[in-house]
């Protein structure tokens, strides 16, 4: 995984950047990149060998995911993006709300798409599309996406303005846009820093691209549900 992340923040140094938006430091959390957002130091990515926590037999009881696919208000021909897609675990359990719809899984790592594409067949799925992302593009067609939903990723885009600019330039007139983040003003929930976030905090970055706080939903053990709207 060392290498993997490596490689990664390799790739993310070597991006262009605007240095209005982000800041570099040399001293910083291990748990980070060294690159700050609106006051917030990014996270290092979790990689494909992560995979097997991701699928873990017990996210169900820590997490209640089921509960995000049910208050998602899914119609049945709706376009949904799960943006750091990882293994499709996620993508797998929205697929079936759409029966005329598709969910477009999207990772900037083609090993987890592999593992969605083994998981598609061995389930006979047909309505998960895998898609590979860049850091900085989440590779989505201009108003195709009804939804885009993150699940504890967001914090770790290298360039998230640039992804998020690109999301809400994928979303339909009224669009949304869903991120599940741990909770990072409880410090008794036992996630490293970094890989949470305060509310506060994610108003702000999304303020950022234009999008619209509309609600936020506490109905997960520890993480926030906040939602978020493209307005014309």
């Amino acid at each position: 995984m060392l290498n993997l992340l490596l490689s990664l923040n390799q790739t993310a140094a070597a991006a262009p950047a605007t240095s209005s938006i982000y800041e570099q430091r040399t001293i910083h959390s291990r748990d980070g990149i060294g690159k700050y957002y609106i006051g917030r130091e990014i996270a290092q990515v979790m990689g494909h060998l992560g995979a097997g926590w991701l699928e873990r037999p017990n996210r169900e009881a820590e997490e209640q995911p089921s509960k995000i696919v049910n208050v998602l208000n899914l119609k049945p021909s709706d376009v949904v993006a799960d943006i750091g897609a990882g293994t499709g675990y996620m993508s797998f359990r929205i697929a079936p709300k759409l029966t005329t719809g598709k969910v477009l899984a999207v990772d900037i790592q083609p090993e987890m798409l592999d593992i969605i594409e083994l998981l598609k067949k061995q389930n006979n799925i047909t309505n998960v599309e895998p898609i590979l992302a860049s850091l900085t593009d989440p590779n989505l067609p201009p108003a195709s996406v009804d939804l885009a939903l993150m699940v504890d990723a967001y914090h770790e885009f290298a360039y998230p303005q640039e992804v998020m600019q690109g999301i809400v330039k994928a979303l339909k007139p009224g669009g949304r846009v869903v991120l599940v983040e741990y909770r990072g003003e409880n410090p008794l929930i036992m996630i490293k820093r970094l890989h949470k976030m305060t509310q506060k905090q994610v108003r702000k970055e999304m303020a950022a691209v234009g999008l619209v706080w509309l609600e936020t939903k506490n109905i997960l053990p520890q993480q926030h549900l906040m939602v978020f709207q493209r307005l014309g």
